[in-house]
C-alpha cells in the first residue's frame, strides 16, 4: 500500500537529537527510522471508480500551512488597557500542526507517501458557501501591513493570510477530488487555517472560510454527488456547516462535541436544520469529562446509525484534536487510542456506504506536544500503514480516566440517538 501526499515541500532529512522521556534517555527518532518496521495491513478491496482500482490514501501539507500568522496574544489580542499581556505566540500557532507534520516525517510514515500538490480555491469555490461581502473583507484586511481578523475579533491572520487561507479550502477541495475521482481511496488533509466555525457570512474561532462546507459544495456542484455527510469529531461545535447547510437535505451535518464549550450558544439538540434541511443537522453535545468511552457510545449509537440512514456518497470528517486529554481549550478526556478507534469505525464505515470514501480535514488541536501523536494514529489507520511508533505520553495519561462510558454520558447521547430515526 502506498499513501499519496500533498506538498510542496517535506523533510528528507532532519537531525536527530537525544531526548529525555521518564527517567530514560533514547535516541527516539533514530530508534524509529533504524529498528521500527513499517506493517502495512490490507485495505479491503474498493469497488472500481471511474475504472480505476485503488487502496492508496492522500495525504496533503503545504508549508505555507505553518507560516499562519495568528499573532502573540495568546487568545486575545494582547492590549495595554485590558491588561492582556503578550504571551509568546496564540493559543493557535501553525507549529501545532507543523509539528505533526514532522512526526508523520520522523516515524517513518512519509516513506510511504506520494505527493499530490494543493491549489488555492478560486474566488467562486468560496462563494458556493460564503456572501461575497465576507470573502472581499478578508481580502482587504490580507492586504494591510499587519493583516487583520476573520470576524470575531480573536482569530487574527497575517499580512498576505488570504493565500494561505485560499490554499486550505484548495487543500480540502482537491483531497475531495482525489477521493471522488479514484486517484486514492481515503484522505487527509493536514490543512491551516481551520475551517469548521466560519460561517456564510463570516469567520470565527480561529476560522477563515469553512474549508470543510467548501469541498463539500464543491462534491455536489462540480463532481456531480447528490450526499455528503459532514462528522465532525471537533470539540466544539461546527457552526459552520450547521449555518451554511441547515436548509439542505443535499448535507447531512453530525456535530460531536463537548456542551456549551464553542460557541457556547449553539450545539444543542434542537437545532436540527430548517426546511428541506429539517433533520439532516444531527448535534451530540456531550458532558465534560468525556473520553473514549463516551464518544466511542456516541459514534455507535449516533454517528453509524445516521451515516447508514443517510447512505452519502461521500464522508468528510471535521478531525479536530482539542478533545484530548492535554488541550488547553476544552475539557475533555480523550487518548490518542481512542482517537485511533473513531478513526477505524469509519474507516469500516465508509468501505460499508460510500465505497471507501472518507477525507478527513484538520481543524482544531492546541497541544503542541500531544496532537501529532492524535494525528499519527488517525493517519495511521486511514492508510492501514503502522510505524510501530507508540504514544510517548500514555504512561502518563494513560491511568487519568475517560475509558468508562459514565450513566450521564449514556443519557446524553441517547437523547440524541433517538434522532436518527428522522434521517432517510
Amino acid at each position: 500500500m502506498r499513501v499519496a501526499f500533498c506538498c510542496h515541500s517535506t523533510l528528507t532529512s532532519f537531525h536527530v537529537k537525544e531526548i529525555t522521556h521518564l527517567g530514560r534517555t533514547a535516541d527516539v527518532f533514530g530508534a524509529v527510522l533504524a529498528d521500527a518496521e513499517i506493517s502495512r495491513t490490507p485495505a479491503p478491496k474498493l469497488p472500481e471508480r471511474n475504472g480505476l482500482m485503488t487502496s492508496t490514501t492522500g495525504y496533503i501539507w503545504n508549508t505555507l500551512y505553518g507560516w499562519t500568522d495568528t499573532g502573540s496574544g495568546g487568545l486575545l489580542p494582547s492590549s495595554v488597557d485590558s491588561l492582556t499581556q503578550p504571551i509568546g505566540h496564540h493559543v493557535a500557532h501553525p507549529d501545532t500542526k507543523r509539528r505533526l507534520h514532522e512526526l508523520i516525517s520522523a516515524s517513518g510514515l512519509i516513506d510511504s507517501l506520494e505527493q499530490i500538490d494543493a491549489q488555492q480555491a478560486t474566488e467562486a469555490d468560496i462563494l458556493r458557501v460564503h456572501d461575497k461581502a465576507h470573502y472581499d473583507r478578508i481580502l482587504a484586511e490580507s492586504a494591510l501591513p499587519k493583516g487583520g481578523d476573520a470576524g470575531d475579533g480573536v482569530s487574527p491572520f497575517g499580512n498576505g493570510g488570504h493565500r494561505i487561507a485560499l490554499l486550505a479550502a484548495g487543500g480540502a477541495i482537491e483531497a475531495v477530488r482525489a477521493v471522488v475521482e479514484g486517484q486514492v481511496s481515503n484522505a487527509y488533509a493536514l490543512i491551516n487555517p481551520p475551517g469548521h466555525h466560519a460561517e456564510r457570512s463570516t469567520g470565527r474561532g480561529f476560522c477563515t472560510f469553512n474549508n470543510g462546507a467548501i469541498a463539500a459544495a464543491y462534491a455536489l456542484e462540480v463532481l456531480g454527488l447528490k450526499r455528503v455527510a459532514i462528522v465532525d469529531w471537533d470539540v466544539h461545535h461546527g457552526n459552520g456547516a450547521q449555518d451554511i447547510f441547515r436548509e439542505s437535505a443535499e448535507v447531512l451535518n453530525i456535530s460531536v462535541h463537548q456542551d456549551r464549550c464553542f460557541p457556547s450558544d449553539s450545539g444543542f439538540r434542537d437545532e436540527r436544520g430548517e426546511g428541506e434541511g429539517f433533520g439532516y443537522t444531527l448535534n451530540v453535545p456531550l458532558p465534560p469529562g468525556g473520553g473514549s468511552g463516551a464518544y466511542e457510545y456516541a459514534f455507535d449509537t449516533v454517528v453509524l446509525p445516521a451515516v447508514r440512514a443517510y447512505q452519502p456518497e461521500l464522508i468528510i470528517v471535521a478531525s479536530g484534536f482539542d478533545a484530548s486529554i492535554m488541550d488547553p481549550l476544552a475539557r475533555m478526556m480523550m487518548r490518542s487510542d481512542g482517537f485511533r478507534s473513531l478513526a477505524r469505525k469509519l474507516v469500516d464505515l465508509s468501505a460499508e456506504v460510500s465505497e471507501g470514501r472518507l477525507v478527513c480535514l484538520q481543524e482544531g488541536g492546541y497541544s503542541p506536544m500531544y496532537v501529532p501523536f492524535c494525528g499519527l494514529a488517525v493517519i495511521e489507520e486511514l492508510a492501514g500503514v503502522h510505524t510501530g511508533t507508540s504514544d510517548a505520553y500514555t504512561p502518563i495519561l494513560g491511568a487519568m480516566g475517560g475509558d468508562e462510558l459514565l450513566d450521564h454520558e449514556r443519557e446524553a447521547v441517547d437523547l440524541a440517538g433517538v434522532l436518527v430515526s428522522d434521517i432517510h
